[in-house]
């Protein structure tokens, strides 16, 4: 490992390129320290408290805590998240975004600036919502458990000082992506996910603290223990794939003799990555939004019943509607996504046009079948398996009484995900200079 690590510092283009990396993050790291203009600071207090479960959580989360803050990458990488999904779905639906993604480089530079501009529009809408509902003190319907901020973030008003804060907060989602960007083009990694997981590794030493302060030192070790056996399952199932054969007949091109070889079709037991759990959660969201539309409710009124109710069973973590709603969603959206991305008959296709055959398999019908049956067989254990990584930990704060930790599975997934992919990106420019590489 020593020596490993001593090549990466031989190389001059590595080196730099894991340099500017670590620069960027920091960079980010020290934005999300810098609180808009004309907040209150008591209503931040009030928001760093509300913002450890429930919706907020999994917003605050990928922020990297600037959203408790309420700093300039509040929003953090959300709405890219969020945009990008949409554009992957949307691939399906409309002709010309599919036409587009058979494009190669081209039609994917395409589909790039079309998701750029949808997330400033998704940027916009969410930093306004934002302002609207906590400037004046609003926002309890996303609260679960937790009394909202009775003071108003905006002491003066909404307006104009939401003139300010709205443009502030699309600025830097804006940043945020041109930060990404660069790290993929200069940088090591994918500059969104390098992101994404500084976010989530930056909010886990203060989580685990929270816990020893509250002087629960043997949930804190069952804590870490989880976290060990989540990292060595997550790593286990991310490496896991199932490889489908297939075989290219030999043909002549001219006076070659061309294919004849053999290769196969990866399938990953987890294909669908945390992408169930943002949808999951952010359904979850919905009622959320709904509710917070019915206004000030009174005492005993039907409108207070319903906010009642979303906030005990459908936003509150720590109950037994709230895990069985979020694993069964995460399972059916993991079918859904799974559906998306991969399509059998394109695939079958495919493999048809250049030759190939899968053996025991006849072309055509056949083959779209078998393929469509071995990717529902593999979806059913990646999904569920990726909802007990989910819920776990909500179960685990759930006995040990915790609300102050914001720790979820999708914490470990990302922060896997993210660092296995890192180490194949090192690994190969270390072989490729017949360095020897991390993995093994």
């Amino acid at each position: 490992m020593i020596a490993n690590l001593k090549n990466i510092l031989k190389i001059q283009d590595l080196r730099n390129k894991i340099l500017f990396t670590l620069g960027i993050v920091a960079l980010y790291r020290v934005g999300a320290a810098i609180r808009v203009p004309g907040v209150d600071p008591l209503a931040i207090e009030q928001l760093r408290e509300g913002a450890q479960d429930g919706a907020l959580g999994l917003f605050n989360l990928f922020s990297g805590g600037a959203f408790e803050s309420f700093s300039i990458f509040a929003l953090g990488i959300m709405p890219y998240i969020t945009a990008s999904i949409i554009m992957q779905v949307l691939g399906v639906v409309i002709p010309k975004l599919e036409e587009l993604q058979q494009q190669g480089a081209v039609g994917q530079r395409k589909i790039t600036q079309y998701t750029r501009y949808v997330t400033i529009t998704l940027s916009l809408l969410q930093a306004t919502v934002l302002v609207f509902l906590f400037g004046n003190g609003g926002g309890g319907a996303f609260y679960s458990a937790v009394q909202a901020p009775s003071v108003p973030l905006l002491p003066d008003g909404i307006w104009p000082r939401g003139y300010l804060i709205i443009p502030t907060l699309v600025v830097g989602t804006a940043v945020l992506m041109w930060m990404g960007e660069l790290i993929s083009q200069r940088g090591i990694g994918n500059g969104m996910s390098m992101i994404i997981f500084a976010s989530v590794v930056a909010a886990l030493p203060s989580g685990f603290y929270s816990i020893l302060q509250l002087n629960k030192f043997f949930w804190f070790a069952a804590m870490v223990a989880l976290t060990i056996g989540i990292i060595v399952a997550v790593v286990g199932v991310e490496l896991g794939q199932r490889r489908i054969p297939v075989q290219f007949a030999k043909r002549v091109v001219g006076r070659r003799m061309m294919g004849g070889q053999n290769t196969y079709i990866p399938l990953k037991v987890n294909q669908s990555g945390v992408i169930p759990i943002i949808f999951a959660s952010s359904l979850l969201l919905l009622p959320a939004i709904l509710v917070s539309f019915l206004g000030n409710a009174s005492e005993g009124s039907w409108r207070a019943s319903i906010q009642s109710y979303v906030d005990q069973y459908i936003l509150n973590s720590q109950n037994i509607v709230y895990i069985s709603l979020f694993a069964l969603l995460i399972i059916a959206f993991a079918y859904f996504y799974n559906s998306i991305a991969f399509d059998p008959v394109r695939q079958a296709d495919q493999i048809r046009r250049q030759g190939g055959f899968i053996p025991g398999v006849r072309p055509g019908p056949q083959t779209e079948s078998y393929l469509a049956k071995a990717v529902n067989r593999i979806t059913l254990p990646g999904a569920v398996f990726i909802a007990i990584i989910a819920i776990l930990p909500y179960i685990l704060l759930w006995a040990a009484d915790v609300s102050t930790f914001a720790f979820a599975g999708t914490s470990v997934l990302i922060s896997v995900g993210v660092a296995l992919e890192l180490m194949r990106q090192i690994d190969s420019q270390l072989m490729l200079r017949n360095y020897e590489g991390f993995l093994k």
